[in-house]
């Protein structure tokens, strides 16, 4: 599994799942989005925590500056 999230990516993802925490936990987002977005929360998440996305590798992108 080759990196390919870069460190403002994955701060990016971070601070999105984070504010969708909190958007979750004072009631402002409920039901269907609500799960969607967790869902989606937790995904983020993983990948930065990994810095490896999947959808990137099926789509051929990468955040990461390659070497000079």
């Amino acid at each position: 599994m080759k990196k390919n999230l870069n460190q403002i990516d994955r701060f990016v993802r971070i601070i999105v799942s984070l504010l969708i925490g909190v958007l979750y936990v004072f009631g402002i987002i409920q039901g269907i989005v609500a799960s969607v977005l967790i869902i989606s929360a937790i995904i983020w998440t993983l990948t930065s925590c990994f810095s490896y996305c999947p959808m990137y590798q099926v789509l051929g992108l990468t955040t990461l500056k390659e070497p000079i």
